[in-house]
């Protein structure tokens, strides 16, 4: 007999439903970024006047907080398959976020000094 063991997290559906919705977001965003860029100069004139447009920048963004937030459901879902101590996995979780905030930062400070 198999004893199953409920832990209560229940992140199940939404966490499923939150990968698919972040990596629809993504995978547009590649290919509109991909078709702009293909219609314009490849160097950094290029990428600057496409960047420079608002709508540009806010789906960048959205983007970006897509990027982070399927990565935290992604590597947080390996912490805890994985990692059984529970301080190892806690400070691997906040290390994690602390990083995926860290990035988002930068990036939003990259995307708003062009």
């Amino acid at each position: 007999m198999v004893t199953r063991t409920v832990v209560g997290a229940r992140y199940g559906l939404k966490d499923w439903l939150a990968q698919r919705i972040t990596a629809s977001i993504m995978a547009i965003y590649t290919v509109v970024m991909a078709v702009l860029l293909l219609g314009r100069d490849g160097g950094y004139e290029g990428w600057r006047a496409i960047m420079s447009t608002g709508a540009v920048r806010f789906f960048t963004f959205l983007f970006i907080v897509s990027l982070c937030y399927h990565a935290w459901v992604g590597v947080r879902d390996i912490w805890m398959d994985y990692v059984k101590p529970v301080s190892t996995r806690l400070l691997l979780h906040v290390l994690t976020l602390l990083v995926l905030v860290g990035y988002a930062g930068w990036a939003v400070q990259i995307i708003w000094r062009l």
